[in-house]
């Protein structure tokens, strides 16, 4: 199964994991970052997170209006980050979505990293990402 260079970037920052195990934050969680009580293949785990990436895309074209207008990369950017912590979650980064809004890359890219987000919980999953979002390419 070919993967979307998003799919493979969060795969990857997500790690997958047949059997349950505790997350960071306590929870038993499965696959690529889904709270389960039994074991799953990785395919159905693959599955699964493409299929919650489409609904996340799905909503942040409803609650942000410009979001259909950035280049697939920075797309891809918010949709990684609201796959970790949700759309509420990343919709509490709002000086970093409003620099986005208006299209300033840089401030876009230090508003991500000036967070508990980038500081404590996901620093290199935050550092990539802001690249991404200050040059607009993977």
């Amino acid at each position: 199964m070919e993967r979307t260079k998003l799919e493979a970037t969060v795969a990857r920052h997500e790690g997958y994991r047949e059997y349950m195990y505790k997350c960071p934050a306590g929870r038993q969680t499965i696959g690529y970052g889904y709270n389960l009580d039994a074991g799953m293949p990785e395919d159905e785990a693959f599955l699964l997170m493409r299929t919650r990436l489409d609904k996340i895309d799905i909503e942040l074209c409803k609650r942000l209006p410009w979001y259909a207008q950035l280049n697939n990369a920075r797309q891809d950017v918010l949709l990684n980050m609201a796959y970790q912590m949700g759309v509420a979650g990343l919709l509490g980064f709002k000086k970093a979505l409003a620099a986005m809004e208006r299209q300033d890359w840089q401030t876009a890219g230090a508003e991500m990293l000036d967070s508990k987000w980038a500081k404590s919980d996901s620093p290199n999953r935050a550092r990539e990402l802001a690249t991404i979002m200050r040059t607009g390419v993977y």
